[in-house]
């Protein structure tokens, strides 16, 4: 099996302090051997780039996530311009919009995301964009920034946009990354989406330790989960899992210019 890539894993998070070591190792032996770890918060980036440092097949990517907006400050914005040209990641981000939780302030929101998206056009990276309840909202701030000429480019993480949405994103440059909520038998709405979209626009995430699917509900993700993630899409598309395997990898490849896999740890 073609070795697979988890284009968002929050490896650093506190939830693997206790076992990082061996859920990184249980990755591997999944055939799961390249990780892309968004940051979340300026206070995390140094223990990011520590960790990724330390371990091969981790890949940071910096960023300031919407749902942490109390802990960004503007000149966050300058740091990550410096980081970026100090450390040259594979991304940028996480970032984005949220319009789901209360309580987070739109306007602050959409200036920090859109100091990113001008960072990623001036260092020519991707972007790693958290869009939940706000995927219009999001192309909106991609098209002012980037123009409608895909200026930019990037993954929505976690899609669960309509198809219009995904076609618009697919023109401006952007990838939609699928996970957990792709294995519920509820999430009809999105499996018919997977089903159509090309495959070219299609990468596989865990997100975790965040959205478990549905053979672990309830629990905490890891990477080692992501063949599940691939099986159900497979079947969704009536392909052959290996296939899918390939054009995913493939296409995180070509995103965030990743170097080649290094062969997965034996059983």
């Amino acid at each position: 099996m073609t070795m697979l890539v988890d284009s968002h894993c929050h490896l650093d998070a506190d939830e693997f302090d206790v076992d990082r070591a061996a859920v990184i190792a249980r990755a591997q032996a999944a055939g799961v051997t390249r990780q892309i770890v968004p940051a979340v918060a300026a206070a995390g980036w140094p223990r990011l780039r520590a960790l990724c440092a330390a371990t091969p097949g981790l890949f940071p990517a910096y960023g300031l996530h919407p749902m942490f907006l109390a802990q960004h400050r503007p000149e966050h914005l300058t740091a990550l311009r410096e980081w970026i040209e100090r450390e040259r990641p594979c991304a940028i981000g996480e970032c984005g919009l949220d319009h789901y939780v209360d309580g987070l302030d739109a306007d602050a929101q959409l200036a920090y995301f859109e100091g990113q998206l001008r960072l990623a056009r001036t260092f020519d990276l991707p972007l790693i964009v958290h869009a939940r309840r706000a995927v219009d909202a999001a192309i909106a701030a991609i098209r002012r920034i980037g123009g409608s000429g895909g200026g930019l480019r990037g993954v929505v993480h976690s899609y669960a946009g309509s198809p219009e949405q995904a076609a618009q994103l697919w023109k401006l440059g952007f990838l939609v990354g699928l996970g957990g909520p792709v294995t519920y038998a509820r999430a009809r709405r999105l499996q018919r989406l997977v089903a159509a979209l090309p495959i070219e626009q299609l990468l596989l995430e865990t997100d975790a330790p965040d959205q478990p699917d549905a053979g672990i509900r309830g629990q905490r993700n890891e990477p080692a989960r992501l063949p599940q993630v691939l099986q159900a899409i497979a079947r969704l598309r009536g392909e052959e899992p290996e296939a899918i395997a390939q054009a995913t990898t493939a296409n995180a490849e070509r995103l965030f210019g990743l170097p080649p896999a290094a062969p997965a740890a034996s059983v």
